[in-house]
């Protein structure tokens, strides 16, 4: 069956569902909650979310090509002690701070694409191994966490736009130009029509004479990329540095990714998708805040049950939307 006859292509069933339980999770607090549906705690679900929707983006191009990326927690954790370090103990400033944590996180993922690319060795074994490099980097470089107190830091975290009684922090800000530039880089350039091609099929692809090498490598140079801006979100978030930080940020990346309509076999999916799979852990999260007797553990448990229904969801959409097995 190629096509249901509704006028909506395939490819936009998943992203469509995703947005329709995000809305009516949305709408469900919204009747349960008083001041649940109001501006100030909308723009909290995209500045408490900043660094893991920064860090599923890049997961998302990974998963579109047909890959996997079990690192970015670890690279949050590490470019963030680094980052602090850098400035607080080493006295860069934190523009040369911010260039070393970047580089480092894009020269790491290029390394991991070239393994898997070249050596063909498995996408989850070669980024599990990034994984235990970076945590364990990362608690070499300081066990405790690190305070920055330099003051061009310290004002660009306290920088918000203002809207009315709410407000967007500049980690709000960056999520939002990250995501404009993905999608951009996604539906408008060449190596994103690559990146749909070779996660569709990658023999195809190789037919077709497109780079698939160089658009298999590049998608996990992107996601360490992303995943070090991550780092320095999450930095000027908390005004500091933690090696710890991001432990199981590698999972809620993929959570989002897969709730926002991603499939997992790759070549279908919408960043924007990603998008309303992190926002449906903020509404999850805050929902769980204003109720105010439950443990926040219980947002995981809610998580855990709608990404087991969205995989059943992709199982069914493969077989009878996508024409695949």
């Amino acid at each position: 069956m190629a096509q249901i006859k509704t006028g909506i292509s395939r490819q936009q069933w998943p992203a469509l569902i995703t947005a329709a339980v995000c809305l009516l999770l949305y709408v469900t607090g919204c009747s349960l909650y008083p001041g649940f549906f109001s501006l100030r705690v909308f723009t909290n679900f995209l500045s408490d979310n900043a660094f893991l929707g920064i860090a599923a983006i890049g997961m998302t191009f990974v998963i579109l090509s047909g890959g996997i990326d079990l690192s970015v927690g670890a690279v949050v954790g590490c470019g963030s002690i680094l980052m602090a370090v850098l400035i607080e103990r080493s006295h860069l400033h934190p523009f040369a701070a911010i260039f070393v944590v970047l580089a480092l996180g894009t020269v790491l993922g290029l390394f991991m694409g070239v393994l898997i690319q070249v050596f063909e060795l498995p996408p989850f074994l070669v980024t599990l191994a990034g994984l235990f490099f970076c945590r364990g980097a990362g608690l070499l470089i300081s066990a405790e966490s690190v305070s920055i107190t330099h003051p061009f830091l310290q004002k660009a975290a306290r920088f918000a736009v203002h809207l009315g009684s709410a407000s967007l922090p500049l980690s709000a800000l960056l999520f939002m130009l990250t995501l404009l530039l993905a999608i951009f880089l996604s539906l408008f350039t060449r190596f994103g029509r690559n990146v749909y091609a070779v996660g569709g099929s990658e023999p195809s692809s190789v037919l077709m004479g497109l780079p698939v090498s160089t658009t298999k490598v590049s998608v996990y140079a992107l996601s360490g990329f992303c995943s070090a801006f991550a780092a320095v979100v999450y930095t000027l978030y908390t005004s500091s540095g933690n090696a710890t930080a991001g432990v199981g940020l590698e999972l809620d990346a993929i959570a989002a990714v897969v709730i926002g309509g991603t499939l997992l076999s790759g070549g279908v999916g919408y960043i924007l998708g990603t998008l309303i799979g992190v926002l449906i852990f903020g509404i999850i999260q805050t929902g769980i805040s204003f109720q105010g007797t439950l443990s926040s553990w219980w947002t995981k448990i809610a998580i855990g049950l709608l990404l087991l229904i969205f995989i059943v969801l992709q199982k069914v959409l493969n077989k009878h939307l996508l024409g695949r097995r």
